[in-house]
């Protein structure tokens, strides 16, 4: 069996890509073999966070690379594609070759978005890049909602904003407005690792619809 490969990607910084991509590393690595490529250097955040979960010793069966362009991304995920089961590329904050390279070379594009206005002009660009993109594969993607307020009605009509302009419907797990999620990125962990209930339903919730659209 190949490697099933998740890629964020997203045109603006901020959003919570290199959250969803960690906290997905490291949660899926309990119980799999898991890949997590920051392709963000010299920024590195997810490297960053993933030295210091190894300072914690919690290492589990999670590997981590870097990637600064296309060539060396190809080359990582051919070089983990039969070994692990899932690769996870933490994209750049901004469109281009990189980010169309991701989107070329995941099985699923995860993307994640804060419900704000100005997140939601920033994806005209990305949606440019997944039209290119297209011409070499048929592109599968979900929508992550993050930092998500479900009770105002906002969120709900960028909701349905968003997923009329991407074409990708959105995941059914959405990930709250909470404290608990940059807590954990900064301690190198994950936000089910913390004393939040709610953040750690929403993890445990996010990480079993991943596993379903693998199936």
């Amino acid at each position: 069996m190949t490697a099933f490969v998740i890629g964020l990607v997203q045109a603006k910084g901020g959003v919570g890509r290199s959250t969803v991509s960690t906290t997905l590393a490291a949660e899926l690595a309990r119980a799999h073999r898991v890949v997590l490529v920051d392709c963000d250097m010299p920024q590195g955040t997810a490297l960053a966070w993933a030295n210091l979960r190894r300072r914690l010793g919690r290492t589990e069966r999670l590997t981590v690379e870097t990637a600064s362009g296309q060539r060396e991304l190809t080359e990582k995920i051919h070089q983990h594609l039969h070994v692990a089961d899932y690769i996870i590329l933490d994209g750049p904050p901004r469109v281009g070759d990189l980010t169309k390279a991701i989107l070329v070379l995941s099985d699923l594009a995860l993307i994640p978005m804060g419900a704000s206005a100005a997140e939601l002009w920033a994806t005209a660009n990305l949606l440019l890049l997944i039209e290119e993109a297209r011409e070499y594969r048929d592109v599968v993607g979900r929508i992550v909602w993050t930092r998500f307020r479900s009770q105002t009605r906002i969120a709900q009509e960028l909701s349905e904003i968003a997923v009329s302009a991407i074409e990708f419907p959105a995941l059914a797990t959405t990930l709250g407005h909470r404290v608990a999620y940059a807590e954990a990125l900064g301690q190198g962990r994950t936000a089910a690792e913390l004393a939040d209930e709610q953040a750690r339903n929403e993890v445990a919730a996010l990480v079993a619809e991943i596993e379903q659209l693998r199936r």
